[in-house]
């Protein structure tokens, strides 16, 4: 069993890696929009805060090992998982080539899902876990367009409605400080997901009985994830960062404490997230304090298409990575 368990590893691993330098826009997009971080500080801080994030929590990881599949029925069979790592990477990769911000947890739950169904039908799949999940997916950007608008509310009522330089370059400094708790809460959500896989797989080749996240998971899952950090995803930085709306210091201050908030509440629940859509929903809510035509629905649209195609997508994708 062992020549099929580490390859499934690396998979993970690889899936963990792309997923880093695919996200890397969520942690640094906003503060290299308006000048508060230089590109090589902006991804030394992602990359570190990333690490210590994906060391600190499990409970998104359990909840990805124990509430997609039935561990029963699919007990001996990590083909499963691999076909959903092969899948969520392609699409992964497929969306990075496009510069388009879609979500890593989308597609690896469409990818498990798709995967499942192909090889046991509806019976292997958690309803009950999946609709839970399907739920935090669904409702998360809707909750960061809300934080966004409001913290920047906030910020405009503190400042008394004034903008220059002067406030720009205090605020520059309270974004270094959110451009972190952003980076930190990303590592928190989107690493555990990784964490959880390689958990199902030890679960499902009887390396082991129980949901526990094993100390070297934990290790090689958040180095992966920071590696991948540090590699840049720049296509993606530029959509996020330019394409929705103008950020000033204080608007990409707003953006990256709205979303870091979202993020730490999922995780503390135990919930994946996309980190992608947050921040991106984030920056949205941001924008509307201006008014909507402050926002530029055409990158909105795209990412919102990619919301809608990555589920049914990698789904799809899943089943037919298990045939092949």
């Amino acid at each position: 069993m062992c020549e099929v368990l580490v390859p499934v590893i690396f998979l993970a691993l690889a899936f963990d890696f792309i997923n880093g330098f695919h996200d890397t826009a969520n942690a640094v997009a906003t503060s290299l929009a308006t000048g508060a971080l230089t590109p090589r500080s902006a991804i030394l801080l992602a990359t570190t805060l990333n690490l210590l994030g994906a060391l600190t929590f499990t409970g998104v990881a359990l909840t990805i090992a124990g509430g997609i599949i039935d561990t029963a029925i699919l007990f001996n069979n990590p083909k499963t998982i691999s076909a959903a790592l092969l899948a969520a990477i392609v699409w992964n990769l497929l969306t990075w080539l496009g510069g388009l911000p879609s979500s890593s947890s989308h597609a690896l739950v469409g990818a498990l899902t798709g995967a499942t169904l192909a090889a046991t039908g509806p019976i292997g799949v958690n309803l009950a876990g999946l609709s839970t999940i399907f739920q935090a997916l669904v409702l998360s950007p809707l909750l960061a367009v809300t934080a966004g608008f409001a913290v920047m509310t906030v910020v405009f009522c503190l400042s008394g409605g004034r903008t220059g330089p002067h406030l720009n370059r205090r605020f520059r400094y309270w974004q270094r400080l959110a451009a972190a708790l952003q980076a930190f809460s990303h590592g928190t959500n989107d690493a555990q997901k990784t964490m959880g896989v390689i958990t199902l797989a030890l679960v499902l080749t009887g390396y082991q009985e129980s949901f526990v996240v094993p100390l070297w998971v934990k290790v090689l899952s958040a180095l992966a994830l920071a590696l991948g950090t540090s590699c840049g995803g720049w296509r993606i930085i530029r959509t996020v960062g330019r394409g929705i709306t103008h950020l000033d210091p204080p608007a990409g201050f707003a953006a990256d404490m709205g979303s870091a908030m979202v993020i730490l509440t999922a995780t503390l629940l135990g919930l994946p997230v996309s980190t992608t859509h947050v921040i991106s929903s984030s920056i949205t809510g941001v924008g509307l304090t201006r008014g909507a035509k402050a926002v530029s629905w055409s990158t909105v649209a795209r990412i919102l298409l990619a919301w809608v195609l990555t589920l049914p997508a990698t789904t799809a994708l899943g089943a037919l990575f298990y045939f092949l």
